[in-house]
């Protein structure tokens, strides 16, 4: 069985190739928050470069993004912290 980090990263790599992506689970931190289990696996930092998020704003790269994890959000998943860049874009640039 896969992690949700995995399945995560794997997503996001076939629908934004190529894609620099890095996924940290962060369910450590919100223990008794909303959205929160025992189990983990609830809240995610994803970091993703790609050529697939040239000229698109902010909000375009989170909806396609949370629309390639919809399945995972069905499932669990409950809050993604994400940083979203194309390739040459800086970190402030976000």
């Amino acid at each position: 069985m896969t992690s949700r980090a995995d399945r995560i990263r794997a997503a996001i790599e076939a629908a934004f190739p190529p894609a620099e992506v890095a996924v940290t689970d962060d369910s450590h931190r919100h223990a008794g928050h909303a959205g929160a289990r025992p189990e983990g696996e609830t809240h995610y930092s994803v970091r993703v470069v790609s050529p697939a998020f040239a000229g698109q704003s902010r909000v375009a790269r989170s909806r396609a993004v949370h629309a390639v994890l919809a399945a995972e959000f069905s499932g669990g998943l409950h809050a993604l912290s994400l940083r979203l860049l194309a390739p040459g874009e800086g970190e402030a640039a976000q």
